[in-house]
């Protein structure tokens, strides 16, 4: 049964170097999975990403994970090995963007086979923290064919790269997004200075991604 109580999101998009070793890359989707087994991580995937919206640099990968607080978050972050996974990963990557957010949405897991639209907005600077929530409560209204919609400010954080928004919409499959994923910007668009949308499919558990 979904429990719709505050979560904290986790989302890490990373542009994996195009003449990084397949065999690496492999290994470092296995030890982010690895990560899941770290108590305070309510739900961790990570794969390739199918398709980019955005203008900003191609990221090829995410990691998507939720825990249910911004202490259990920092927990994982400082964890010995999370941060052997790091070191690890790095050598790998030629950019990264790391954006955290509270949301009001599920603290389940995400069924394998599900799809995701993630869009990052950077908002113009002269917005005002009182339309920031305003925008927060538009786009929670803009989707219809969606399972679970999750929607936030971002934390502070350096790695984020100036975006401010979190959008997660999951779907049952490709075919759905495609059909209802477009955000309806007629409200929104004023505030929005740029914008990254990825799409994902979470993986089956016998389906590494590599």
């Amino acid at each position: 049964m979904s429990a719709h109580q505050q979560i904290v999101e986790h989302i890490v998009l990373l542009s994996v170097k195009p003449d990084a070793d397949s065999t690496k890359v492999e290994t470092m989707i296995n030890e982010v999975n690895g990560l899941i087994s770290l108590n305070f991580t309510l739900h961790l995937s990570v794969g390739k990403i199918l398709r980019s919206t955005s203008t900003s640099p191609n990221f090829s990968h995410i990691i998507h994970c939720r825990y249910r607080s911004t202490d259990d978050l920092q927990a994982y972050n400082q964890h010995p090995e999370h941060l052997s996974v790091l070191k690890n990963t790095q050598p790998l990557l030629d950019d990264f963007i790391v954006v955290d957010f509270l949301s009001d949405g599920s603290r389940d897991s995400l069924k394998p086979g599900s799809a995701m639209r993630v869009t990052l907005l950077k908002l113009k600077e002269d917005l005002v923290e009182h339309e920031k929530g305003k925008l927060v409560e538009e786009l929670k209204g803009q989707f219809k064919r969606t399972e679970e919609i999750s929607v936030g400010e971002s934390l502070p954080n350096e790695m984020s790269k100036g975006y401010s928004i979190g959008v997660i919409v999951v779907y049952p499959d490709l075919e759905a997004i495609d059909s209802d994923a477009e955000l309806r910007k007629s409200k929104v668009q004023d505030f929005i200075e740029s914008e990254m949308v990825v799409d994902y499919v979470v993986p089956l558990p016998s389906a590494a991604e590599h």
